[in-house]
């Protein structure tokens, strides 16, 4: 038995062949177009991006001067701006400046960074003043009577100064010597000028020599008895006045950058 197609139904299977390759093919052109359209919207939405982007970077990084003072970019101010909202709000409130502002950022960041036992010793005084921090020692803590030479005992101190040093690569630290006004003089101290130089010259050898120091950070200085903190009239005072200051010159970008976490 053998049956056959009529040549009516073949011609009709035919032609929906053909149909069925033509949609076939024209589904695969306009899938191509598709795709091809496709690629080039997410090229210009990647330049686009890319634009946006590097204008937020620009904006990011452009300089801004704080109370003709010191340049910061707004990504530091919006890191300062986050500091702040850890700062006690007793003391914001009495910001009354942008630079008041960064001042108490700036001593928020440090103290953190600070132990407490250095935080809170008597012979040790912490303060900001246009983003400089000056940390200033009594001198019985560094040094013997008259003498140049370090003590022991400061070997503490020294160690935990040098660690925060150390820890932050954009400070620049000038350690200056400071006696009251009683003069001196012996066979290796001409003057009072003398030995405040040979005292903060001996802090910074200390800090290069035992603690690693970069001594490019480092700058040491002499005040003699000319910036006395208080009358020399008593020994009290006195004894306020003979003081090694430790002044901290932070990049602000990179102080920020460095210690936005905190």
């Amino acid at each position: 038995m053998t049956s056959c197609v009529s040549k009516k139904k073949y011609v009709a299977l035919e032609q929906e062949l053909q149909n069925t390759q033509s949609t076939l093919q024209k589904t695969t052109v306009e899938k191509e177009e598709l795709e091809g359209k496709f690629a080039k919207i997410e090229s210009r939405v990647a330049d686009y991006n890319a634009k946006i982007n590097s204008l937020t970077q620009e904006n990011d990084e452009k300089m801004v001067m704080v109370d003709d003072i010191v340049a910061i970019s707004n990504k530091t101010k919006e890191k300062m701006k986050q500091t702040l909202t850890r700062v006690d709000q007793q003391k914001l409130q009495g910001a009354t400046s942008l630079k008041d502002s960064m001042n108490l950022a700036v001593s928020h960041n440090l103290k953190k960074s600070l132990s407490d036992d250095i935080k809170n010793d008597e012979d040790i005084s912490i303060d900001i003043d246009n983003t400089v921090v000056m940390i200033s020692i009594s001198d019985k803590m560094l040094f013997n009577s008259g003498s140049y030479r370090i003590s022991n005992k400061a070997d503490s101190i020294l160690k935990k100064l040098a660690d925060l040093i150390n820890s932050e690569p954009s400070l620049e630290v000038m350690v200056e010597g400071h006696t009251d006004s009683r003069t001196i003089s012996n066979a290796v101290v001409q003057d009072n000028w003398d030995l405040s130089v040979k005292r903060a010259t001996s802090i910074v050898r200390k800090l290069q020599s035992k603690y690693s120091v970069d001594p490019a950070k480092l700058i040491a200085s002499g005040r003699s008895s000319y910036k006395p903190l208080v009358e020399n009239d008593t020994k009290e005072n006195m004894s306020i006045n003979r003081r090694t200051r430790i002044v901290l010159l932070p990049n602000m970008d990179k102080f920020f950058s460095m210690l936005s976490s905190n």
